[in-house]
């Protein structure tokens, strides 16, 4: 089953392709006529919760017989194991990444476990970035110096880098050539602070088959650039979405 990371927070409208193809391998995983269990993962800092439940789980439940547990991830309080108990695919929201990284990393060795088993994951926005081994967790300088705008910082100064969920084997970055974080994704690379990024553009996403590939796919409109370590520096290469 795959790992789907995407690039920005849910939009059925605009880019449909990721929670089609996320559903169409929940229901391999439920099996034929079984009613799927999706866990939600969401963090909200602020306004209501139930509105940032509702952009994932209306999605879901337009495709799929499915039912959901919502799962929020509050400021002191992380997530409780139990509720990832027999779940057939694991939605991890966008929004604050340290918020998601707080709530999440307690839970990261079974949630880690269900994916490398085969339970389908899709990351959107800081559920990607959370997603792994060596995660991207914010901030917008290097050395001192900007590397990306200080709006994009997650409240964080230095560029910060934690240990993730560990289901995938490079670091990723989110809203690349919208936000202007694939420079971001580049001087941290550059910086040795990791060895490999991806940096995801909006209406995006890339696809793993299974936890821990080194290789993706790419599916949406937009681009991801992948970043790689090379002789002091950073050397790009980029796919194109399909």
């Amino acid at each position: 089953m795959s790992i789907f990371l995407a690039g920005a927070g849910p939009d059925p409208l605009v880019f449909p392709q990721v929670f089609d193809r996320f559903t169409d391998e929940v229901r391999k995983r439920a099996g034929q006529g079984g009613t799927a269990r999706i866990v939600v993962a969401v963090h909200s800092a602020a306004g209501n919760l139930q509105d940032v439940v509702d952009a994932y789980t209306e999605p879901l439940q337009a495709r799929i017989e499915c039912d959901i547990v919502v799962v929020p991830l509050r400021a002191g309080t992380p997530a409780d194991p139990a509720a990832f108990a027999g779940l057939d695919g694991l939605v991890v929201g966008g929004g604050l990444t340290p918020g998601y990284w707080e709530g999440l990393q307690p839970v990261a060795g079974a949630i880690a476990e269900l994916v490398t088993a085969g339970v389908p994951y899709l990351g959107f926005s800081a559920g990607a970035m959370v997603a792994p081994q060596r995660a991207l967790i914010g901030g917008y300088r290097i050395n001192g110096v900007e590397v990306c705008g200080a709006e994009c910082s997650e409240g964080l100064d230095s560029v910060d880098f934690r240990e993730g969920l560990g289901l995938v084997p490079f670091s990723v970055d989110v809203h690349a050539a919208q936000a202007g974080t694939l420079s971001r994704a580049a001087g941290a690379v550059a910086a040795s602070l990791t060895e490999r990024a991806l940096a995801i553009d909006e209406n995006t996403a890339v696809v793993l088959d299974r936890a821990g590939d080194q290789d993706y796919r790419v599916i949406g409109t937009g681009n991801c650039w992948d970043l790689q370590r090379n002789n002091g520096g950073a050397v790009v290469s980029v796919r194109s979405g399909g």
